[in-house]
Parts: C-alpha cells; sequence; structure tokens
C-alpha cells in the first residue's frame, strides 16, 4: 500500500477511456480500481496492475501512453 499526505486526484477522463477502448476493461473493474486508488492515494494504472485487472504488459502499454497524451 502507498500513503501519501496529499490526496490522489481522480483519474483524468482521458485515461479511463483509454481504459475502457483500449484494454477494454468494463466499469466494474474501473470503479474498484478507483476506489483501491483513492484508498490508498496510489496510481490507477498501477492499482489496476497489482489487484490483477491489467498485465504487466497492460501496465506498460498505459504508462507509455500516458507520457505521451497527458
Amino acid at each position: 500500500m502507498v500513503n501519501s499526505s496529499s490526496p490522489q486526484s481522480p483519474p483524468p477522463q482521458a485515461l479511463l477511456r483509454y481504459l475502457r477502448h483500449q484494454l477494454g476493461l468494463g466499469e466494474s473493474a474501473l470503479a474498484l480500481g478507483i476506489k483501491q486508488a483513492q484508498q490508498e492515494q496510489a496510481p490507477l494504472p498501477v492499482v489496476l496492475w497489482r489487484y490483477g485487472l491489467i498485465s504487466l504488459e497492460q501496465l506498460e502499454q498505459v504508462l507509455s501512453w500516458q507520457d505521451t497524451n497527458l
């Protein structure tokens, strides 16, 4: 678990669209990931990977996408 003194901001809508459309994540998986990311103050892609909702390869794709699109 990651603990931070500053609150985690909500994930950008562009990231959520990417996760839905490019990786095929469903609403329930995203809702779980967002909830856990807020509770743990951790980045959403890392939480999704840690909970087994995306693979390590998909995590790398998401992080690369974030570097160029956000």
